[in-house]
């Protein structure tokens, strides 16, 4: 039985702690704020509540796998899980709207026949097979086994399996996923559907490689779900609860300000206070600069290691108190797509980042009384992405999103209470990211660009775990990532993944 110091309460974090403390070792976690969750929060104010993180949940096999591993109660005992249905309602640059629904192929291409025509719903379904075929050769890479030794491998090959596209006399596959949409779903509908998966996560669509189609198909094909009863801080809080039923200690207010390091491995954590708490093992749920600072300045990764990534976006949120209760048959989720495509990546990801004038923003209205303070009140959540750091017009930008989003809900202004603006700063407040920046999923080609660091260091026994390392940001990114740091800190080097 070792004893293991956990750097942080986040999700990837916690997921580690509950695993590691089944196996038998005792599992301390120093977190620098007063709760757990990372970017899972909530707001609570007047009677309304809101998450301030992600608002729905992909891939919850992730989550159920982490309570059937951890415990006799499923995670369905400890949590309401619905369904969304439909997945998502799409508002369109010039009207056209559509609702895809949750977890069908064949119902997604009849929506889409039905509002956009049969070419549309033919190139999109051909699509989707092309995504399937990416996932299949990526999922357990990317997602279910440690970062390979030789991942030039990963950052070399592009497997996503483009339509060969003649262009100037000249054969070409997309290397883009905006590539994808242009030659392969040639309808600027299906592009916006498209790329909204990629900008949903800070992703330029433009540079993002063509192999970020999985991220579209991870919904279309698992569906995405619902906490009822107060939203996904409430997954938060049964992982936490989880946590406390395996005898993982929580230590919150308790900031982390070095790593001690004996003889080239871990020896423990200073503490803000001079305190040092012994462990064998360090797992820290932080940023490569973070802890590379944790470590005296020294570059934890050796030669050869994926450089560090860093995020470029964050997200704005507006969260709005409304009376009048919510209509029957809202769409939970709805996307309101720019009506300039090309200016709001601009805006976002040229050269001079800034706030884009129209943006997409997305639209969330749970059907959920634990939210409001009775029927006959709505709580709703506008999104938006936005440089990371930016705080700048941030008012501004949010009369912007509930603009564009009164096409999804008529007569917003007029029901309206009161409003709050989440922005970066908040985001920093919440993950410890300095500027607020959120990372993106592992991605293969690219050159590894969008590859995380190994969860594994040059310093013995010290482990990263969470969205800045492998396999990156994203609610069932964080939970694999759990998964993986107790494999290696369990099973040793030799493990090699979820069979």
């Amino acid at each position: 039985m070792a004893r293991i110091a956990v750097i942080g309460a986040g999700m990837g974090a916690m997921a580690a702690a509950a695993r590691l403390a089944v196996a038998g070792h005792r599992v301390a976690v120093y977190e620098r704020t007063g709760t757990y969750g990372g970017a899972l929060r909530r707001v609570e104010r007047d009677g309304f509540s809101f998450d301030t993180g992600p608002g729905l949940l992909p891939l919850p096999a992730v989550w159920r796998d982490l309570f059937v591993k951890t415990g006799k109660e499923p995670l369905e005992s400890c949590v309401e899980l619905v369904q969304v249905d439909p997945c998502s309602r799409h508002v369109f640059a010039d009207g056209t709207e559509v609702s895809l629904p949750n977890a069908s192929r064949a119902g997604v291409v009849a929506a889409l026949d039905e509002a956009l025509g049969s070419t549309a719903a033919r190139r999109w379904g051909d699509f989707l097979v092309r995504a399937r075929e990416t996932w299949d050769r990526t999922r357990r890479p990317l997602l279910e086994e440690p970062l390979w030794p030789n991942w030039q491998v990963l950052a070399e090959r592009e497997p996503y399996p483009a339509v060969p596209h003649k262009r100037l006399l000249r054969t070409r596959r997309a290397d883009t996923l905006a590539e994808v949409g242009a030659w392969e779903l040639r309808d600027t509908r299906l592009a916006a559907l498209l790329e909204s998966h990629a900008l949903a996560y800070g992703l330029d669509p433009r540079t993002a490689p063509a192999n970020t189609a999985v991220l579209p198909y991870m919904e279309y094909a698992f569906g995405v779900w619902y906490v009822r009863g107060g939203g996904l801080r409430e997954l938060a809080r049964a992982v936490y609860e989880r946590c406390l039923a395996r005898r993982v200690e929580f230590h919150f207010g308790a900031e982390v300000t070095g790593i001690v390091e004996k003889d080239g491995r871990v020896a423990g954590v200073r503490l803000a206070e001079g305190a040092v708490a012994e462990a064998e093992f360090v797992v820290a749920g932080v940023t490569p600069g973070v802890l590379d600072r944790l470590c005296g300045g020294s570059a934890v990764r050796g030669d050869g290691e994926v450089p560090p990534q860093h995020g470029g976006a964050s997200r704005l949120s507006v969260l709005l108190a409304l009376r009048g209760g919510r209509p029957e048959g809202t769409a939970h989720r709805t996307v309101v797509h720019a009506p300039d495509r090309e200016a709001e990546l601009e805006a976002l990801f040229g050269p001079a980042p800034g706030l884009p004038a129209r943006p997409t923003v997305t639209v969330l209205r749970p059907e959920d009384p634990a939210l409001v303070p009775d029927a006959d009140h709505e709580a709703v959540t506008l999104t938006s992405v936005v440089p990371a750091g930016s705080e700048a017009d941030t008012e501004d930008h949010a009369g912007r999103l509930v603009e564009a989003a009164e096409r999804a809900v008529p007569g917003l202004r007029d029901r309206l209470l009161w409003h709050e603006v989440r922005t970066p700063a908040d985001v920093a407040a919440d993950t410890g990211v300095a500027d607020g920046a959120l990372p993106v999923p592992a991605l293969a080609g690219a050159g590894g660009r969008l590859l995380h660091p190994a969860n594994g260091t040059r310093v013995g026994g010290l482990f990263t775990v969470g969205g800045w390392s492998h396999p990156g940001g994203g609610l069932p990114h964080a939970g694999m990532s759990g998964a993986l740091v107790a494999g290696l800190i369990v099973e040793g080097p030799e493990f090699r993944g979820s069979q």
